[in-house]
């Protein structure tokens, strides 16, 4: 929707649809990963089919297990802080819903438009923290308790290496303006050569690489699933929800990932442009959300290929991987970065 469109509406008219617009930027993309890969690319790298009862090829699978969590009855443990309890998985989605408002879709096409919106989102990223430490908490129950504290352990020794990789995209952009990065690599050069403009892809591979490690442990996808590990800890901070609540948590599992695969998106493919293609600006507001949802997907393919191959770490292995190689690389990729921005 164009900004002359918003304009003629009246606040709450154009507050309405940015609620809804931020819904299905959510929902759609979170259900379509959770079908494509959850469902059919995990089965086929099994060698099996997957779910095909529930609709077309099993198309209408993830709404009949939406269907079975909301009709679950929702416990609550004899021992549990029920406020905090209950309150835990409404903090994780919550913190995701408000990383999408400052992921640009189009030229008009955002939410809220913040000359800081990468620094905003990564700092938004890191309150689902505080909603994993409230369920592993309040549930009353070790496995949760060392579920929740395994995931802080992990989410803040990564979320170094995640901010460093997006540090070098920032010197290079001059910005960090989430629009700004965008216009940066389809305006930008390579050698001198602009009909792809410059996505940081190319120039910045090493932190796209650091930075995609570290939103898997983020987002605790094997190999780095310690938090959840089945084997040890039943299912971690999860353990002792059930029903609508535990749903709440297998959305905000899914919508993270595509919400963490839009930002890689901007940071490194040109978000929402296209490259050596110049279309206005109206044209863009309607393919541009298109345009982001390949990219995201074929950044969610990588994080769920990787899923589906590597085996789980040892917790030693993963603080070690964070602090002893992910970090110095990052440091030394900024290094370079900020010495061939001065240069050149």
């Amino acid at each position: 929707m164009s900004a002359v469109v918003l304009a003629e509406l009246a606040y709450w008219q154009v507050s309405i649809l940015r609620v809804l617009g931020l819904l299905a930027a959510v929902l759609l993309p979170s259900g379509t990963i959770v079908y494509l890969f959850l469902f059919k690319m995990m089965s086929f790298m099994q060698s099996r089919l997957g779910p095909m009862e529930a609709g077309p090829y099993g198309s209408m699978q993830l709404l009949a297990e939406v269907g079975k969590f909301l009709q679950k009855e929702d416990l609550f443990p004899d021992g549990a802080d029920r406020k905090v309890f209950a309150w835990a998985p409404i903090v994780v989605v919550a913190s995701t819903f408000i990383m999408y408002t400052v992921v640009p879709f189009g030229p008009d096409a955002w939410f809220a438009n913040i000359p800081t919106g990468i620094y905003f989102a990564l700092a938004v990223s890191s309150v689902s923290v505080i909603g994993i430490l409230m369920a592993g908490w309040a549930s009353a129950n070790k496995y949760s308790l060392m579920g929740g504290l395994r995931s802080a352990g992990q989410l803040i020794a990564y979320e170094l290496p995640l901010v460093l990789a997006v540090l070098g995209v920032v010197i290079q952009a001059g910005t960090m303006d989430m629009q700004g990065i965008v216009a940066a690599q389809r305006n930008g050069e390579i050698f001198g050569i602009g009909f792809i403009g410059n996505p940081y892809i190319i120039t910045q591979f090493v932190g796209f690489a650091v930075f995609m490690i570290a939103m898997q442990a983020e987002l605790t996808q094997p190999p780095f699933d310690m938090p959840v590990a089945e084997s040890e800890l039943v299912a971690g901070y999860l353990t002792e929800y059930s029903g609508f609540r535990f749903l709440l948590f297998f959305i905000g599992e899914y919508a993270t990932a595509g919400a963490f695969s839009a930002i890689a998106a901007v940071l490194f493919l040109g978000g929402w442009s296209l490259p050596g293609i110049g279309f206005d600006a109206d044209i863009m507001n309607v393919l541009g959300p298109i345009v982001m949802l390949t990219k995201m997907m074929l950044i969610v393919f990588l994080v769920m290929w990787f899923r589906f191959t590597y085996p789980r770490l040892r917790e030693d292995q993963l603080q070690i991987f964070a602090w002893k190689y992910l970090i110095p690389i990052s440091l030394v990729n900024i290094a370079v970065t900020a010495v061939l921005k001065v240069a050149f």
